[in-house]
């Protein structure tokens, strides 16, 4: 009997899709093709689908794509969460279907270390970017080992070895471990150069970041060869020559050799100098807005000069600066440089780009949480549908930095060439600006000190200043009460209100005081200002030693001050707490006089200024003069002359003992003052704001009667300066250079949380 088999379905489906697949790979342009009828993902465990369907260009209802469906391949392999992706095609509801079956990468459940004997293994993972729950991504993991590497050469442990293992613990599960060898520390002994003779080796290791390690390498860090470091420290090394005219220069690749014992290294740099180039002429082309007439003067090299590409750039930098400032955003100067090798000259031809004149669109400000709107606007120094102006933008970063608010600000200009504006993005992050400090320290003027500390910087997101201050010494007591408004009345108006009461022991006598001050003031231009305070004091002298002087026995009593003190000040530096460049001039005068028992008239010109070296370094120059004279037949306080000596006037001289002194040789102050200091200011720890500084002073006070100028006091010195978290703190010992009878040789002194 024969019997009739029916052809099995699943069998005769296969056959379809094949011919379908088939029949479109061998006829791309043919018009039916099948239709997807359905998308689906296969095989996730913790990836979202709608994270895989977001990079799918296969859509459901248009014709089956192979070109789409091979891109939709490799966009989910880049995601970084598979090992494995495929397709299938099943005839699904006339169509097709499209299944992409995926196999994810294993997670990492543990990160540990081996072989980690100098850093515990909380130490480490902070350096690295691998934790808990990471998809075991075998690139990811190498990265960390490198990274992991680099930081155990930059801690000095050269020959250090990481080698990554992965554990495969279930399909899903591996553990990464990170074996470390750690070696000895590796420092380097000397650092010299082959092929040099133009420039010293001295001159060259000055440019150089990394460095030979000596006895105080401790406290700088130094003395560790680091790669990448080193390599930009090629770099600087090539400049150094280009500076100098060496425009063919060639700076080889360092060789490290470890010495026997494997704890030190040599490195040697080879050098080839070349011939020195001198300017053979200087052309300005592209110019069409400034003519050649305006724009000469903004260079600074010349023809007939040894090359220099420190003032190539600071001539670049000046003439884009001159389009920048005047809306030409995107302004750029190309040099070319055409060197005639038989002359051993170089023309320099400065190609200007001008582009075209740009506004300031959006100005959107991202970022701040507390900190109002209006806060940051008012700092920054253009407005929407202003003319593009790159200082105002300059200008704009540094007021709102000094802000003190934020850890972070940037200005991101984002030009739109077919409308010709710019928009200006700002983002801040912010920081605590309320602080609570309970704690104390030590002055070398007040001895120990207790201190209660309230204060708020940015109260209520509107900028205003609250503190509220309380200390206690073995020489003095103080308690503190100031507010501060920026804006007042939100109108470009400071305001500031204090109260205080304090008590001190001088050297001849105690002295109490309740007061309270007043102060309204504005800017006037955009780095000037002016301010008028009006104060009232209400002092006592008591306590004098029955063998004072006879003109401090005078000043035993009640003393009611009423003085008014307007000031001018103009304030252009960088940075308000480690300043790298610019100045600060102020000229302050009070007149006593206006009810009390008190008349003078006190003037003070103070002057300040900052000249940037090496990129993060600063000389500091300071320069005070001061003049005090009585009027309307009323006293002078004591208290009110001029002390110079001690940590803020003349270091490592007793306070006050830079002028007269009575009988005891205690300090009565004197009528006029003039004091210089000169500050070499470096960073020690740059992440940690812990800076060193070398110094020099001189100044004197002197009395009624004596010579101004006369008998000046010399000295030289050292210290450190930290911005700590509780406050600014101060460590510095002078050396008297002018050393009189009954004097030490010097001095330690010790400041916390005073300005510096």
């Amino acid at each position: 009997m024969h019997m009739k088999r029916a052809f099995p379905t699943g069998i005769l489906k296969a056959i379809l899709i094949v011919f379908a697949v088939c029949a479109f790979a061998a006829q791309p342009f043919a018009q039916d093709l099948p239709v997807v009828t359905a998308l689906e993902v296969k095989g996730l465990k913790r990836i979202e689908e709608g994270a895989v369907r977001s990079k799918l260009s296969q859509k459901i209802g248009e014709a089956l794509s192979q070109q789409k469906t091979t891109d939709d391949i490799k966009a989910i392999y880049k995601m970084g969460y598979f090992d494995d992706v495929r397709t299938e095609l099943v005839p699904f509801e006339g169509g097709i279907k499209v299944v992409y079956q995926v196999k994810e990468k294993p997670t990492v459940i543990k990160v540990d270390f081996q072989g980690n004997k100098e850093y515990d293994d909380k130490t480490l993972r902070e350096k690295i970017a691998l934790s808990p729950g990471a998809i075991s991504d075998i690139t990811l993991i190498n990265d960390n080992a490198i990274k992991l590497r680099a930081w155990y050469e930059e801690e000095g442990y050269y020959l250090s070895k990481v080698v990554p293992v992965v554990r495969k613990i279930s399909e899903d599960d591996v553990t990464v471990t990170y074996q470390i060898e750690e070696g000895d520390k590796v420092t380097i002994r000397q650092i010299r150069f082959e092929g040099n003779k133009a420039l010293s080796s001295g001159k060259l290791k000055d440019v150089m970041k990394t460095g030979e390690r000596h006895f105080y390498s401790f406290i700088t860090g130094g003395g560790y060869y680091k790669k990448e470091e080193m390599r930009r420290d090629v770099v600087r090394v090539r400049d150094r020559y280009f500076d100098s005219g060496y425009i063919k220069a060639q700076i080889g690749e360092p060789k490290i050799e470890l010495a026997a014992d494997k704890r030190g290294m040599v490195i040697t740099i080879p050098v080839q100098e070349g011939e020195r180039f001198s300017v053979s002429a200087i052309e300005i082309t592209g110019n069409k807005t400034y003519s050649e007439k305006e724009l000469r003067p903004l260079v600074k090299l010349m023809p007939k000069k040894v090359f220099s590409r420190e003032l190539m750039r600071k001539d670049i930098d000046a003439i884009s600066g001159k389009y920048t400032n005047t809306g030409y955003a995107i302004a750029a100067v190309i040099p070319d440089l055409i060197p005639d090798d038989a002359a051993k000259t170089v023309k320099v031809i400065y190609k200007i780009e001008e582009g075209d004149k740009y506004k300031i669109g959006r100005i959107e400000i991202a970022g701040n949480t507390k900190t109002k709107d209006k806060v940051i606007r008012r700092e920054v120094r253009l407005n929407e549908g202003d003319t593009f102006n790159a200082s105002a933008l300059k200008r704009s970063y540094e007021r709102l930095n000094n802000l003190n608010y934020f850890e972070n600000v940037e200005l991101n200009p984002k030009p739109r060439a077919e409308e010709k504006v710019v928009d200006l993005d700002v983002k801040v992050k912010e920081k605590d600006t309320g602080m609570l400090t309970l704690g104390g320290g030590y002055s070398s003027n007040d001895g120990i000190i207790g201190l209660v500390d309230v204060t708020q910087a940015n109260l209520f997101g509107g900028g205003q200043y609250l503190k509220l201050k309380g200390e206690l010494g073995g020489k003095m007591r103080n308690a503190e009460l100031t507010y501060r408004d920026p804006w007042f009345l939100d109108e470009d108006l400071k305001f500031g209100a204090s109260l205080y009461r304090s008590y001190r022991q001088y050297g001849n006598f105690d002295r109490k005081s309740n007061g309270m001050e007043l102060t309204i003031g504005r800017e006037f231009w955009e780095y000037w200002g002016w301010s008028v305070s009006y104060g009232l004091e209400d002092a006592r002298i008591y306590n004098v030693r029955t063998d004072a002087s006879q003109r401090v026995k005078d000043q035993e009593g009640k003393w009611l001050t009423s003085a008014i003190s307007p000031s001018v000040w103009r304030d252009s530096r960088d940075n308000y707490i480690f300043p790298l460049s610019g100045s600060r001039n102020a000229l302050s005068l009070s007149f006593a006089g206006l009810g009390g028992n008190t008349g003078y008239i006190k003037a003070i010109a103070d002057s300040s200024w900052y000249f940037p070296l090496f990129d993060v370094t600063t000389i500091h120059v300071r320069g005070r003069i001061g003049s005090l004279t009585g009027i309307l037949d009323k006293k002078v306080p004591i208290y009110q002359k001029f002390y110079v000596g001690g940590l803020d006037t003349v270091r490592g001289l007793e306070y006050g003992h830079a002028g007269p002194l009575d009988i005891n040789r205690e300090a009565v102050g004197g009528e006029k003052m003039a004091v210089l200091n000169l500050e070499y200011i470096f960073p020690i720890f740059q992440e940690v704001k812990l800076k060193g500084l070398v110094f020099t002073d001189m100044g004197r006070a002197w009395d009624k009667g004596e010579t101004i100028g006369s008998d000046l006091r010399y000295t030289a010195g050292l210290g450190m300066r930290w911005f700590s978290p509780f406050g600014p703190i101060r460590v510095e010992y002078g050396f008297n250079l002018k050393k009189k009878e009954g004097e030490s040789g010097g001095k330690f002194e010790f400041g916390f949380g005073s300005a510096f």
